[in-house]
């Protein structure tokens, strides 16, 4: 895995992972006092920059660990800056360097609430409760009081490491209301479940505190990459650049079957998400309803073959293939808006299995696979690498043993049983690579969830796929399909012109010519 670096800015850990590295930090000689006093120092740090946040005074909520104790360094040091501050502890200190730092607090006349504040109050709350490991519901009483704050001061909390009442491995909510921040300041590296989409309502914006992880005990430690996406990234971005003197069918062949009489659309946007990629050659097989009038608004498209419905359609492939190399093409794309008949794929597999190139299967070609006799297990038997694309209920259907498991361990198992490249798409997509890889976008906007950008990414996919395949044949990794999701989400996220799905491909197509020419990028979108 080349992109993005394994660095305590990527990486995403399990809080299991995180407490082992904290404990081989402490092993080798940081003391557990210097390590809570950077992460309060730096939360501190973050706070002061946005300090008219504190303008109405600041309530701490402080647990019985050492999230408590970050908590009371953090109160401490806004204190001492003239910050009006109050601290309210609903259970018993448990851990010593918490108690010491509350007596502390006390000491210097820090007020001590002896019931708990009214969620009404103008005060912004600092949630400092468990952290890390969270795996029980909360009190009656702190989910009532985190429910009536949401309700009556939306907006006015932040959590720290880890909100009240989520799991930080899976993001699911643990309370029957857990905290809602706005920020959520986590510690070290960033936990899994905080990036879910499960966790999105309440973690707010998450903001990394970092105390100073050396990158050999980052190197040592991770025998799995699991790594985080983020708008940075697209300055390092991994992206095959081909040579000025390349002819069109050296730049890479893509060939899609898409759209249908009743999703007419989902051809053109598939085809617009190819064009976009910069490949050389763009094919089609498609409806005759949709092929007649195609040469009016994508004269670059060659239609190779059209079809009156799907009998006709499988017809033509055989007669097609039969007197055509397909592995002539870098790529296919078989799926958008496509709607094989129920039992259809076995025939379908049988003309694609042998095809040596990327094959990129979208959206109800996924829903075909699942109803065959094989299922998931014909991906298996392919000649060539395969890419798939599902949404969770289209993974569901094709992966129904691992549909309830956190989504990074989802794809990431159902990459190595496929030996496919697997984007399992959602607000914070997924990809997983047959290697054990795994990247998680770790940014969104709701732009980003359209009609018809889906399409475009399945025709984005198979056109820069097809221009890997074409410039490396052997070499093909999911590192290009990590970039390219990733790449597609950015614009989709940022472009200011419009959010529809046309709209993106004309700004995706633009981004893409100007990271082949190797320009800066950064702030173009």
């Amino acid at each position: 895995m080349d992109w993005p670096k394994p660095d305590s800015d990527h990486l995403i850990v399990t809080s299991a992972e995180m407490e082992c590295l904290e404990k081989l930090l402490i092993s080798q000689g940081m003391p557990v006092e210097s390590l809570m006093e950077k992460v309060g120092l730096g939360m501190r740090n973050w706070i002061l920059k946005r300090s008219d946040i504190l303008k109405n005074g600041v309530v701490f909520l402080v647990g019985p660990g050492h999230n408590g104790g970050d908590g009371l360094v953090l109160a401490r040091e806004l204190f001492l800056l003239g910050f009006q501050v109050s601290l309210w502890c609903p259970f018993l200190l448990k851990k010593p360097l918490t108690i010491k730092h509350f007596e502390y607090c006390k000491w210097l006349g820090i007020q001590i609430l002896e019931r708990p504040p009214e969620a009404s109050c103008d005060s912004l709350w600092i949630e400092a409760l468990f952290g890390i490991g969270q795996d029980r519901s909360l009190p009656d009483e702190i989910s009532t009081l985190l429910k009536a704050r949401d309700e009556s001061q939306p907006g006015r909390l932040i959590s720290l490491d880890v909100p009240a009442g989520i799991c930080s491995d899976t993001g699911k909510s643990l309370a029957k209301s857990a905290a809602k921040a706005s920020f959520t300041l986590t510690v070290g590296l960033v936990k899994q479940g905080l990036i879910q989409d499960l966790a999105l309502p309440y973690v707010g914006k998450l903001v990394r505190v970092d105390f100073g992880i050396p990158q050999i005990v980052l190197d040592q430690k991770h025998s799995k990459n699991h790594l985080r996406v983020m708008s940075d990234d697209l300055k390092h971005i991994s992206w095959p650049h081909p040579s000025k003197e390349l002819d069109k069918y050296h730049r890479g062949r893509v060939l899609v079957l898409a759209g249908s009489d009743q999703y007419k659309g989902a051809a053109s946007l598939a085809l617009k998400g190819a064009l976009a990629s910069g490949v050389g050659s763009t094919s089609a097989f498609l409806d005759n309803s949709i092929a007649n009038d195609l040469w009016q608004v994508l004269p670059e498209v060659v239609v190779s073959c059209a079809f009156r419905n799907l009998d006709d359609c499988f017809t033509n492939l055989k007669k097609t293939f039969a007197s055509s190399n397909l592995n002539r093409f870098d790529s296919v794309l078989i799926g958008p808006g496509f709607l094989p008949a129920k039992n259809s794929w076995t025939e379908f597999g049988q003309i694609l299995e042998d095809f040596s190139g990327l094959l990129v299967v979208d959206a109800d070609a996924l829903n075909g696979i699942s109803l065959s006799e094989e299922g998931w297990k014909w991906i298996r038997r392919r000649e060539g690498p395969t890419w798939i694309t599902p949404h969770p209920q289209e993974f569901s259907r094709l992966f129904p043993d691992l549909k309830n498991l956190v989504p990074l361990e989802a794809a990431s198992k159902a990459a190595i049983r496929t030996s496919a490249g697997v984007l399992l798409k959602g607000a914070h997509s997924v990809i997983a690579s047959p290697s054990g890889s795994v990247w998680q976008l770790g940014q969104t906007s709701s732009l980003v969830a359209r009609t018809g950008l889906g399409d475009v990414l399945a025709g984005f996919l198979a056109g820069i796929g097809a221009v890997g395949v074409a410039l490396k044949p052997k070499c093909l990794n999911c590192d290009l399909l990590a970039a390219a999701a990733f790449l597609h989400a950015e614009v989709a996220s940022n472009y200011t012109e419009g959010s529809n799905a046309s709209s993106i491909c004309t700004s995706l197509e633009k981004i893409t010519r100007r990271i082949q020419e190797r320009k800066c990028i950064q702030r173009y979108i």
